[in-house]
């Protein structure tokens, strides 16, 4: 079971690795504060996905530490690696507080988000150093975007390998009540 981190030590926003980047993946940074997400989040109380990028396969970008998004994501994401998925579960004083952001999300809502950092990029107009520097920073992400299309193409193969066992133990138990019908009553 994964490790849950209290990351504001008061248990206001807590993160659960679920899926691990690798050693070597990039965090974002002062020169490399901007992050593409995904994302899907939920109420605590009754689960019921009030945003998500999924549905649309899009990605949300902003800038870390920068107030763009609820105090947790800032807090969180710059804990998180380029190609990790994290669960984070957000007190509502990290949230959207005593005024929610109705009507998805009520006041005083606690709210769990599953986040997965796809990258992280410096801001418009900066330079990051040497031309070199910039090539190994293109190549780590694509090396990244890679590892994380394989994953998901492992998770899609393990996921359909379920589906048809699961098929084939029915239709074995289908095909055992027929062989029971058979000959009785004759």
């Amino acid at each position: 079971m994964a490790e849950t981190v209290d990351l504001t030590g008061d248990g206001g926003v807590l993160k659960t690795v679920v899926r691990k980047a690798k050693d070597d993946a990039i965090s974002p940074s002062d020169s490399l504060p901007l992050v593409d997400v995904h994302y899907e989040g939920t109420l605590a109380e009754n689960g019921e996905v009030f945003d998500t990028t999924h549905e649309d396969n899009s990605i949300f970008s902003f800038e870390v530490g920068q107030g763009a998004v609820i105090k947790a994501w800032d807090l969180a994401l710059r804990t998180m690696k380029v190609g990790e998925v994290a669960k984070i579960t957000c007190k509502p004083e990290y949230a959207y507080g005593s005024a929610g952001s109705p009507p998805e999300i009520p006041a005083n809502a606690t709210l769990i988000f599953e986040v997965e950092l796809l990258a992280c990029k410096p801001r418009k107009g900066s330079s990051l150093g040497s031309v070199s520097d910039e090539k190994a920073r293109l190549e780590e992400l694509k090396k990244q975007r890679e590892l994380a299309a394989a994953t998901k193409e492992e998770e899609k193969k393990r996921r359909e390998e379920a589906k048809a066992a699961a098929a084939a133990r029915v239709q074995a138990k289908l095909d055992a009540k027929k062989g029971k019908g058979k000959g009785k009553g004759k």
